[in-house]
């Protein structure tokens, strides 16, 4: 009888968690969940159906009292006597309590293993192949312990555990250690992700800090805006959201630019994802945008160090009452950027496209950008079946992106053709197929060619490796070294003496890296003086500490972005 009560209260909290308006729904929702904190569930996936609910409910709260009652279970959710029953089945679910397995990537392997050495294991029932690691046990060990090595066969792991010692667990001795022996950041994750080791972060709610847990995740000192109305589900203007700016965007100090990106951590590694605009976000450059009710983004540029070398890429945590609810991956120059939309699943079906309008208004608050596109893998092309499956072109589409590939923009008029006859015909698997494999755009203005995506700025790499190849031989290093000499020399008029004088070292950086592109550059040796004292602050900010402080003084250089698009075009592979 009280599994019946439990199963029927869990479900039509389900059904009801997204109506808002009525106080009598609210009312309900309230009771559901006083006789579901005394119930147990019978089973994991029940109990991550209840988590869900809670979580949905904590970001979209009807009342106070709904609110104090969501927060009450989540925080005791990891001491329920279900949670602990089916703590081994519920591994990989985010929940408080449970276990996650994933082969994380080296830089999110090293964080996770400087907080907890103690419970990052690798998962040896899960690793068919572990020869790689054997053949860097040498590099691992001190060179007192190789005759040893030289002498007795221990096993992989028998080395291991002998040579940690009480360190730390096998997986987080590893990996700390071979970033100690590999000081160069690139041949590190080199060597690390050749290992391919599946590993498991053991979970321990006593831990401190606490091991990454959905349960828990909340932007602390958010306002809370209490959703007294039905849900925004319908399509949003973009033109009319782009000029609703956004309310504030408050740049954070360091401690909340570090709490942001261990925020980032938490919501990727409960989700089995790893982003390099998360793993390397810089948290000297964050912020917080805040678009009114509830809805905040939580801004990371990535470190210097980290930046590619034209487009800048910043990475979005989505909020709603503190609470993560998705993320946006943006990369921005040229007056465009190519946006990454996802939506958490617990929250998918609720404001997906109001929120969507909020992204974009608040991607050109930070870039001044006026042009978008969404690149094949979000509209479910190279591999996406998640994407493919839930018609992710036809979202974007309906919103008003459009294609600019003509093989793809007459499938599409068929498509629609067949639409306009028959208002419930569905595109197939093979049109979708068609059709998603080519880059979408919207324009706030005159539809331009000179876009991200549009653009073959991939073929600015090819100009630098010529040039490096046909003056240097290939020796990247001397070349690097003297193509900024001359090109400080062409940009300050003749002087090379002193032109980093004042410079950070990521923005020295920064610019040799621009070097050998600034000496391909079409006409730049005709630019006035001021044209060039400009590109050379332009290239100062590529390492400052705001990025986007680069891609508005890149695109407010006329000059120095149509000897860009020049150079893109012109050459060839």
């Amino acid at each position: 009888m009280a599994a019946r009560s439990a199963t029927s209260a869990l479900a039509t909290l389900e059904a009801i968690r997204a109506e808002f308006g009525a106080k009598r729904v609210t009312r309900q929702k309230q009771a559901l969940l006083r006789t579901l904190d005394r119930s147990v569930l019978a089973d994991a996936a029940a109990v991550l159906r209840l988590h869900e609910c809670l979580l949905f409910l904590r970001a979209y709260p009807d009342d106070a009292a709904t609110l104090t009652l969501t927060e009450r279970l989540l925080a005791g959710f990891a001491r329920r006597r279900d949670v602990k029953t089916h703590r081994g089945a519920l591994a990989d679910t985010g929940v408080a309590g449970a276990d996650i397995h994933f082969r994380f990537f080296a830089e999110t392997a090293r964080r996770l293993a400087a907080r907890w050495p103690w419970l990052l294991e690798y998962d040896w029932t899960q690793w068919d192949d572990p020869s790689r690691l054997e053949e860097l046990l040498p590099l691992l060990a001190a060179h007192g312990e190789t005759p040893g090595m030289d002498e007795y066969d221990l096993g992989l792991r028998g080395w291991l555990d002998r040579m940690r010692g009480s360190s730390a667990a096998d997986a987080a001795w590893v990996t700390t250690r071979l970033a100690a022996r590999v000081r160069d950041p690139q041949t590190f994750e080199k060597l690390h992700d050749g290992i391919d080791a599946p590993m498991v972060l053991r979970a321990d709610v006593r831990a401190t800090p606490p091991t990454p847990t959905r349960t828990h995740a909340h932007w602390r000192g958010a306002r809370v805006r209490f959703q007294k109305a039905p849900m925004h589900r319908g399509r949003p203007d973009l033109r009319a959201e782009l000029v609703r700016a956004p309310l504030k965007v408050t740049p954070l100090g360091l401690a909340d630019g570090r709490r942001l990106h261990d925020m980032t951590l938490e919501a990727m590694v409960t989700r089995s994802r790893d982003l390099d605009a998360f793993a390397y976000a810089d948290p000297h450059d964050a912020r917080m945008v805040d678009c009114g009710d509830g809805m905040q983004f939580g801004v990371l540029g990535m470190r210097p160090d980290r930046r590619l070398l034209l487009e800048s890429v910043y990475g979005m945590l989505t909020f709603k009452n503190g609470v993560p609810i998705g993320y946006v991956l943006t990369s921005a120059l040229y007056g465009s950027a190519e946006i990454a939309y996802n939506v958490f699943d617990t929250y998918r079906g609720a404001e997906a496209g109001s929120v969507y309008g909020r992204v974009l208004s608040m991607t050109r608050a930070l870039f001044g950008v006026d042009s978008f596109t969404v690149y094949p893998y979000q509209l479910g092309g190279a591999g996406n079946e998640e994407g493919l499956a839930s018609g992710a072109w036809w979202f974007y589409r309906k919103l008003g992106f459009a294609p600019q590939d003509r093989g793809v923009c007459k499938a599409v008029a068929r498509e629609e053709a067949r639409m306009a006859k028959d208002s419930a015909h569905r595109s197939s698997r093979a049109t979708l197929l068609k059709i998603v494999d080519a880059n979408v755009y919207w324009h706030a203005g005159a539809a331009r060619r000179d876009v991200i995506g549009q653009l073959p700025l991939a073929n600015v790499g090819l100009a630098v490796t010529d040039l490096l190849a046909r003056r240097f031989g290939g020796d990247a290093d001397r070349g690097a070294a003297e193509c900024a000499r001359e090109a400080a020399t062409l940009l300050r008029g003749g002087r090379d003496a002193g032109w980093n004088a004042g410079w950070s070292a990521s923005e020295t950086q920064a610019f040799e890296r621009w070097a050998p592109l600034v000496l391909l550059l079409p006409g730049v040796a005709r630019w006035n003086a001021a044209e060039k004292h400009a590109a050379l602050q332009v290239l100062r900010a590529k390492g400052g500490t705001r990025e986007s402080d680069f891609v508005r003084a890149f695109d407010a250089h006329l000059p120095l972005r149509a000897a860009v698009a020049e150079l893109a075009r012109k050459t060839r592979a």
